[in-house]
């Protein structure tokens, strides 16, 4: 049977500010993306994150993004190397901190927003951002983007990898995301959503936004917690993957 897990970004909200729907969509998932504080996420909003993800039995994963609260992680900003290595380690850090409170497992590493899109796209810069991430856990599994420069550095510093696809957002014809200010960059559509993921996940291809179909690999399914049909789409793409034989499974219990 063919297996795939089912993410979403959640944590977000912070202080008085309420981002996303955790509550609801956690028992549709099988692993989360928890913000560190930083773009999103408050330490109050971390532990609470944590202690859901227990009681539903979902995986839980670092979130960790540039330090833009404002922006909310997605302004891309001019930082070397070794800060964006320093800035993902403490992030992991607490929220591997919140975890061991907890005796949760902290299970993966998603990169957020800009700083995900950033080491897609440039080797040297996920090699020194794996590396960290690999010097603080090395059973760490690092959840990137499929065909980016992020799997290949995660795979070089010795850490398992997971190729992520998303629900709601469209792809250039070489395998990134359509930048959020262009058009057509989020699918809004219920029944498109639907099928470009069982495109993926079961047929490894997607139609990009210039036409072509480009091959893609689906270890894990994205869902943003702070989008509108968020879920809607967890539930519409459960059933539809259930209908054709694929098993929903959290990151480290299928092969990665």
């Amino acid at each position: 049977m063919q297996r795939v897990d089912l993410n979403c970004d959640l944590g977000e909200s912070f202080g008085d500010y309420r981002i996303g729907c955790d509550e609801d969509v956690m028992p549709l998932i099988t692993s989360a993306n928890v913000a560190c504080g930083w773009h999103g996420g408050d330490p109050l909003v971390m532990q609470k994150a944590v202690t859901l993800c227990a009681q539903a039995g979902v995986h839980v994963g670092a979130h960790p993004g540039l330090p833009d609260l404002m922006g909310f992680g997605r302004r891309s900003m001019a930082v070397s190397h070794a800060e964006a290595k320093a800035y993902v380690q403490y992030q992991v850090a607490a929220l591997a901190g919140m975890c061991a409170a907890q005796g949760v497992a902290l299970r993966h590493v998603k990169l957020h927003g800009a700083l995900y899109n950033m080491a897609g796209g440039d080797y040297a810069l996920a090699r020194a951002i794996c590396d960290g991430v690999a010097a603080l856990d090395q059973r760490l599994i690092l959840l990137a983007l499929s065909g980016s420069h992020m799997v290949r550095a995660a795979k070089d510093a010795g850490l398992a990898v997971a190729q992520e696809v998303f629900a709601d957002r469209a792809y250039e014809a070489d395998g990134s995301l359509v930048a959020r200010g262009k058009p057509g960059a989020m699918i809004t559509d219920e029944d498109e959503a639907v099928s470009r993921v069982v495109g993926m996940v079961c047929e490894g291809r997607v139609r990009a936004v210039t036409g072509e179909i480009i091959t893609i690999a689906a270890d894990s399914i994205c869902i943003h917690g702070d989008g509108d049909k968020a879920l809607a789409f967890a539930r519409r793409i459960r059933g539809a993957l259930a209908q054709r034989g694929v098993d929903l499974c959290p990151l480290g219990t299928a092969d990665v």
